[in-house]
């Protein structure tokens, strides 16, 4: 039988609430949480005094992409031979530092949306998020898309991002390149057979691709709602990169779950997302933080007429109502400086309380796992973090974890 764990600390936060209480003691029994504040020790317990500091719920990061950036990869975009320098052995080796990083950060539960590279077929984040499952590597909880559903030439086909000459990359439907609706429908269904539990489809041009404009729309809205409806119908749930105002609209009319990015969208667009209950992941930190300047002219040009209006959406999104998640895009922020965008979060607009609950109960919510993650609550997953002061006044302190726990697991902070 697993030992039971008794967490003390001063402070203690469960995003329902408004502030932070004082007095922690949390009973951890196996993964979950059993009790919350019991006056009576188990027996045999093993007690961790954390000190001075607030306990919360694990964070979520949900765009990011573990197999791209880390070690021996300068930083800023793009990437060196994006998706042509390494094979996937080393990819996914590399890989795990990356992951153990996120964990280090606090981020215990993310979404690696869409791999954009070369495998021949093989779903690397499944693969990383299963030796992370059986404790082989440390590492967050991965909700893994596989390869990103792409239009040839399309901002996640990988031979765009180096305008590769024709053939020099040859890439099958298995790897994410599909057209039409009978090849997206094959697409899904690959990622699905080989373990995706999230579809990532790219459905607007972006900024730092050698693809058509980041605003154009790259699916029809039949190759949209094919994809929408395959997932569906195996109860996964589909994420779109979407950066233009058509594309995120027709993503929304789709029946897509949720937009990544939407830096265009128009106020009437994030009106309609609302009355769907669309999720938007902003990504907005990286429109400060991204380093491009090693980034060809054209798409430095990309970046200078989008940034700016894309710092705009996430004051409209509020106001009209949209569901905001918290995602990075990270490596555009470093791998283990996710806390950048809770940062980025608050300077737009929210309060510490809304970037706090975007990165837990909505971000559980939007993987449809708000019953066991994301709070702090009897029955539900035991993923801790503790930070130093009070995280619902001054948002930074989530960039200083002195503490973290996964399913039950210590991995900082004793």
């Amino acid at each position: 039988m697993t030992e039971a764990i008794v967490l003390r600390a001063a402070r203690w936060w469960d995003p329902p609430s408004d502030a932070v209480q004082r007095s922690a003691a949390i009973v951890v029994e196996g993964n979950r949480i059993a009790s919350i504040g019991r006056a009576e020790v188990p027996d045999a317990a093993r007690v961790v005094d954390l000190g001075d500091v607030t306990l919360m719920p694990g964070l979520m990061d949900m765009e990011l992409n573990l197999l791209i950036g880390g070690p021996e990869t300068p930083t800023g975009l793009p990437l060196p031979m994006h998706g042509v320098q390494d094979d996937p052995p080393y990819r996914t080796l590399r890989a795990t530092i990356n992951a153990r990083k996120t964990l280090m950060a606090g981020f215990t539960t993310v979404r690696n949306l869409g791999l954009m590279v070369k495998t021949g077929g093989y779903l690397l984040d499944v693969a990383l998020q299963r030796v992370i499952d059986q404790g082989w590597v440390d590492g967050p909880r991965i909700v893994p898309a596989g390869h990103a559903v792409t239009p040839y030439g399309g901002h996640l086909d990988p031979t765009v991002f180096q305008r590769l000459a024709p053939g020099i990359m040859p890439l099958s439907v298995g790897e994410g390149i599909a057209n039409g609706v009978d090849q997206v429908r094959m697409c899904v269904r690959y990622q699905i057979r080989h373990g995706a539990q999230v579809i990532k489809v790219s459905a607007s041009g972006g900024v730092m691709s050698h693809s058509t404009g980041p605003g154009s729309q790259q699916y029809s809205d039949e190759e949209l709602a094919a994809i929408a409806d395959e997932a569906h119908r195996a109860d996964i749930r589909v994420a779109a990169h979407a950066v233009g105002d058509r594309a995120v609209a027709s993503c929304v009319r789709a029946g897509i779950d949720c937009i990544e990015h939407g830096f265009l969208a128009s106020e009437a667009t994030l009106g309609l997302m609302a009355e769907h209950g669309t999720f938007l992941v902003s990504t907005t930190a990286l429109t400060d933080a991204m380093d491009i300047a090693r980034a060809a002219p054209e798409l430095q040009k990309k970046a200078a007429a989008v940034f700016p209006v894309a710092k705009t959406v996430l004051a409209k999104a509020m106001r009209a109502g949209v569901k905001i998640a918290c995602g990075t895009d990270a490596p555009a922020i470093p791998h283990g400086e996710n806390a950048l965008e809770l940062i980025a979060l608050v300077e737009r607009g929210m309060t510490p309380l809304q970037a706090l609950r975007a990165a837990t109960t909505t971000s559980a919510d939007l993987i449809g796992r708000d019953d066991e993650l994301g709070r702090i609550a009897e029955g539900y997953l035991a993923d801790l973090i503790a930070v130093p002061g009070d995280p619902t006044q001054d948002i930074s302190v989530t960039r200083d974890v002195q503490f973290v726990m996964k399913d039950g697991l210590i991995y900082k902070g004793t």
